[in-house]
């Protein structure tokens, strides 16, 4: 891109941003487009495109714009991928706070590629267990909140859901036979508690199934039957999905696993049958099945 030189509308869609972010860039903060040709609109440069890449990362990080506009102007000519963090930006990565915050905001600009990398990051200096709960749970449910109080932003929802999918799938790898099998309740569709319970499971060192959504009953039963896994966990969202007949089933198989679980809140509120054991948090569910 040495040579090329952008008007403002290829100049955001190359970002994926709005025009009107890069005019408000450059009417407050001074990032505009610095080539000029009489008669012509202005056009944005590499070295331009450099600095608004730089904005567009640090703001996404939780850095305040003001703060993020400055680094960018003052940034050497290199790439964007070559600058060193500022330390405003390197605070605000590592609070949980500043990254809330920058994950909420690239996920109303429906951008993934800085999503999976404020949530890469938080997995990375975190664990996934505090990622789980101080980052993608907090966003989770302050994107789920704006839909149900205005009916928009469905598609907000999807690519973060599927974005954070992509990075604890990321994770769910460890070493040896898995001995925790993990599965959503018949016609339950609900799953990415369940996928933060396989990623935390492999940041402990513990390999697990997991199967998804959906599961009926008898293929839960065949799939316990073919891998003779130590515990299982089955996980309902709703009531509607949360029927202990599941449950009781997988304890009374012919060779059931030490530990059977129930995890989320469709499961009945007043005591599940007896040996079945219930889980309230992720922690715990890691801590319970690290020691099976």
């Amino acid at each position: 891109m040495a040579d090329e030189a952008l008007s403002a509308g290829a100049a955001a869609r190359r970002l994926g941003v709005a025009v009107t972010t890069l005019r408000t860039w450059h009417q407050r903060y001074g990032l505009g487009p610095s080539r000029h040709e009489p008669g012509h609109h202005r056009r944005y440069t590499a070295e331009d495109m450099d600095r608004l890449l730089i904005m567009q990362r640090l703001t996404a990080q939780g850095v305040a714009p003001a703060e993020a506009a400055a680094w960018a102007r003052n940034a050497p000519s290199a790439g964007p991928g070559d600058q060193p963090a500022p330390p405003a930006a390197q605070t605000a990565a590592s609070s949980g706070e500043g990254t809330v915050r920058g994950l909420t905001r690239a996920a109303m600009r429906l951008d993934a590629a800085a999503m999976r990398d404020i949530l890469c990051a938080a997995v990375k200096e975190r664990g996934v267990v505090p990622a789980w709960t101080e980052v993608m749970i907090p966003v989770l449910t302050a994107i789920g909140d704006r839909y149900q109080s205005t009916l928009r932003f469905v598609e907000v929802e999807h690519l973060l859901s599927r974005t954070v999918t992509e990075v604890l799938a990321a994770a769910q790898r460890a070493p040896g036979t898995p001995r925790v099998l993990l599965s959503a309740a018949d016609e339950e569709q609900h799953t990415l508690p369940l996928e933060a319970l396989a990623a935390a499971l492999a940041d402990a060192g513990v390999p697990s199934r997991l199967l998804g959504a959906r599961v009926p009953p008898q293929a839960l039963l065949d799939a316990i039957g073919r891998t003779g896994p130590a515990a299982v966990v089955l996980w309902s969202q709703c009531a509607a999905t949360g029927s202990v007949d599941q449950l009781t089933r997988v304890r009374d198989a012919p060779h059931p696993p030490l530990v059977v679980a129930a995890a989320g809140p469709g499961w009945p509120g007043d005591e599940l049958p007896p040996g079945i054991t219930r889980l309230t948090g992720l922690a715990e569910a890691v801590q319970l099945l690290a020691s099976v």
